[in-house]
Formats: structure tokens, C-alpha cells, sequence
């Protein structure tokens, strides 16, 4: 037998053939496609383009082409689009890892290039494995909040993303076309598959029939059966974690999501945080009545207001979700504050030309501990620094003194511990 995993003998399992490995590749291009399109749309989301505070990724050059200006509404959208994300790129977990173990021969081919054609297609399929590997990795320690990886996620994913993308765009220019056409020769996929080359003798073979074992042991389950065990584990993942993005019992399906479960109970504190305040280094000295007051600046003036003084103000209400990147969101929460755009009438802007707001937090550190929002967000209606939610005072975990909510906003948009804010041009 030979021992040496260069040799196409050495893998001896019936499953591999040009058809199952369709499937599973077919699967993938539509999969990675929206995954691909809803992890811009999230990025968009953060308006990276509108101060460098929100711009994790400053040297992205024309790789931020598509940015635009995040809508206000419908004010699920980012919990819409976030939840899909995240929730497909679980449930395609078992679907990459088939599909590499696959054609897991072809990583050991000899020689490792055989043309210039040939090394280009190899080096795809490294920067493809590689950048699977890698995004598939972090986007699953991202949603399980443990950072073990240096540097910034946020940064980190997006390049390794693009890098990604590129790979898979050439490998499926390269792929697609045999791809379609063994699906359609291949009408009986549980019937044995030939190996070697198929168009005649001293012809080489096509890439796709390398993968055929010459020896095959005997089969202990179809191709078919393979595709529904690969099938019924991507539908248990979406099953048990799907659920964080939706309301009422469906969170007690998403077992495996650290914000799934039902909620944790109704009132002030009834709904997820990612970032406690003792967390955040925010001490209840600093956010006392006396000692705590928003600054609003802009438009050549200072405002200071006590919490007292922002309760006199009309408030307004709505009813809106907080998401997050991690693909969790809580069910409508109602708040009730201060419009955004009547603070920044305070600073003598009318409230139709209400500017885009800088919002600085009393934590100390941390990520998007300041925060711009467009002025498309201060003008909503719905956009509050809350005061109130659900019917009391804010929680300190939920930004007592006062916070930022906004409508289909990321959730670290939402600033909680608001100290400061400047209204005008970033």
C-alpha cells in the first residue's frame, strides 16, 4: 500500500469523485456570495468614511469603494443583515470542511507545479484554504466574544477577507465551469466514478478525476448520505444559533450563541450587554448627579447639562433593537430621551440641518469608545440619547447616565456613558 499521501493510491476513501465535490462547491459559491455581500453591508454600517474614529481599517485604500451613507430604517436592517452573516457562516461550517477534506489529495500533488497555469491555480488553492481557514476561525471566536487572536478583529477580518475573496474569485473562474458540468453528466452519484483520464490514452487527466481513488475501499455509505450528514450538520448549527437574532422562544433554541437563551428578564436590565460598566472602569462617583454633565458643543457654542436638566427637555420615544457584529440582537426595547437633533438645536443648528455628531464615553478604553454618527442618524426622529428605557431609568450596565440608541445602528455605535458631544463637520 503506498504510504506516501502524493500518491493518488493513498486515498482510498469511494466518497471523493468530481460530483460530490460539485455539490459541495456549488454550495459554497452561493454561501460565500452573500456571506461575502452582508459582511460589507456591516462594514458600510459603521460609516468608516465619516471620521477616522469609526475607521479601524485607515489604509484600506480602494478597497473601501463601496461605502455609503448606513439608513436609519427600517430599524432591523442591521440586525437583518448582521444575523444572516453570522448565522450562514456557522451553518457552512461542515459544508467548507467536506469540501476540503475533498480534495484534500490535490494539496499533495507532485510536482507541486507542473506550468505557470498550474502554480497559479496552486497558489490560489493555498490563499484560498488559508483565508477559509482564517475567516471562518475568527468570525467563530468573534460570535463566542474570545479574543485570543492579536490585534483587532475588526481589522484583521476585513483584510483577511479581501484576501479571501480574491482567492475564491479566481478558483471559481477557474472551478465553476467543470463544476456545472460534472453535476450535469453525473446523474447517478452513487455509482462508482472512474479514475484516470477519460479522454484517451497519453491525455492528462482533468483535475477534477485525480480526485477518484484508483483503489477504493468499499463504500459504508452513499454520496448521497454523505451530502445529508454534511446537510443535517449545517442545519443543526443554523438551529442553535439562529435564535439570538430573533424574539421570544426562538432565543431558547440558540444553545450554542452566548446571548442566546430567553432574555434576562423585563424592566431596565432586561435585555444583553456585551460591556458591564465595572468593566469600563466607570465608577458611580463620576455618573452621581452631581458630578456628571453632558458637554454639547458645536456651531462656535458650549452647552453643559445636568441629567436634571436634559429630564426638562422634551422627550420623546421609541421602540428599537440593539445588534451587534457578534450576529446577536435583543427584541424592541423602549426608550425614552432626547432627540439627537434637538441637542443639536441647543448648539443654534436648525433641526432640519441637524450636522453629523462626534459622542465620547466616560469609559477609558476600549473600542469605539468615541463614536461618529451621520447626520442622517441625529436627524431621525427615532435617534435619542436615552434616559430611560423600558419604562425606568437606565441601568448603570446599560449607560446610566444616558446613552445614544439609533435606529439600525451597530450596537457599538450606540454609546453608552455619554459624556461629550460635538455637533459638526468630522
Amino acid at each position: 500500500m503506498p504510504r506516501s499521501p502524493s500518491s493518488p493510491a493513498f486515498w482510498r476513501s469511494p466518497l471523493r469523485g468530481p460530483w460530490f465535490t460539485s455539490v459541495l462547491g456549488v454550495v459554497l459559491l452561493v454561501g460565500i456570495t452573500v456571506l461575502f455581500v452582508t459582511g460589507l453591508l456591516s462594514y458600510a454600517a459603521y460609516n468608516p468614511n465619516l471620521s477616522p474614529v469609526n475607521d479601524k481599517t485607515p489604509d484600506k485604500g480602494i478597497l473601501g469603494f463601496y461605502l455609503f451613507s448606513w439608513p436609519t430604517g427600517p430599524v432591523w436592517l442591521y440586525r437583518l443583515t448582521q444575523g444572516v452573516h453570522v448565522t450562514l457562516g456557522l451553518a457552512l461550517i461542515p459544508v467548507l470542511l467536506a469540501k476540503l477534506w475533498s480534495v484534500v489529495p490535490k494539496l499533495f500533488e507532485l510536482p507541486p507545479a507542473r506550468s505557470l497555469a498550474h502554480a497559479l491555480e496552486r497558489l490560489s488553492l493555498l490563499l484560498l484554504v488559508g483565508g477559509a481557514l482564517f475567516e471562518f476561525t475568527t468570525g467563530v471566536l468573534n460570535i463566542q466574544l474570545d479574543y485570543v487572536f492579536p490585534g483587532s478583529f475588526y481589522t484583521l477580518h476585513f483584510y483577511g477577507a479581501w484576501v479571501f475573496i480574491a482567492a475564491f474569485v479566481a478558483h471559481a473562474v477557474l472551478r465553476v465551469p467543470a463544476a456545472f458540468r460534472n453535476l450535469r453528466r453525473m446523474r447517478h452519484p452513487d455509482e462508482p466514478e472512474a479514475a484516470g483520464p477519460p479522454a484517451g490514452a497519453g491525455e492528462p487527466a482533468r483535475p477534477e478525476d485525480t480526485l477518484v481513488s484508483p483503489d477504493p475501499l468499499p463504500p459504508t455509505v452513499s454520496r448521497r448520505g454523505a451530502l445529508g450528514f454534511v446537510g443535517g450538520g449545517s442545519l443543526l448549527l443554523a438551529a442553535t444559533s439562529a435564535g439570538h437574532s430573533f424574539d421570544g422562544p426562538l432565543r431558547d433554541t440558540a444553545l450554542l450563541a452566548p446571548h442566546g437563551g430567553a432574555e434576562p428578564g423585563s424592566g431596565p436590565g432586561g435585555f444583553q450587554i456585551n460591556k458591564t460598566a465595572a468593566s469600563r472602569g466607570i465608577t458611580a462617583t463620576e455618573t452621581s448627579d452631581e458630578a456628571w454633565r453632558l458637554v454639547v458643543t458645536g456651531n462656535g457654542r458650549t452647552v453643559r447639562l445636568s441629567r436634571a436638566d436634559l429630564l426638562r427637555l422634551p422627550l420623546r420615544s421609541a421602540a428599537l433593537p440593539i445588534a451587534c457584529v457578534e450576529g446577536w440582537s435583543t427584541s424592541d426595547q423602549w426608550w425614552r430621551g432626547v432627540r439627537l437633533r434637538d441637542l443639536a438645536g441647543l448648539v443654534g443648528y436648525e433641526t432640519e440641518a441637524a450636522p453629523d455628531v462626534l459622542v465620547e464615553s466616560l469609559q477609558r478604553h476600549g473600542a469605539f469608545r468615541v463614536a461618529a454618527l451621520r447626520d442622517n442618524q441625529v436627524r431621525d426622529p427615532r435617534s435619542l440619547l436615552a434616559l430611560l428605557v423600558n419604562g425606568e431609568d437606565l441601568t448603570p450596565d446599560h449607560g446610566y447616565p444616558a446613552r445614544v440608541i439609533v435606529p439600525a445602528a451597530p450596537g457599538v455605535l450606540n454609546t453608552k456613558w455619554v459624556a461629550r458631544m460635538t455637533f459638526g463637520d468630522l
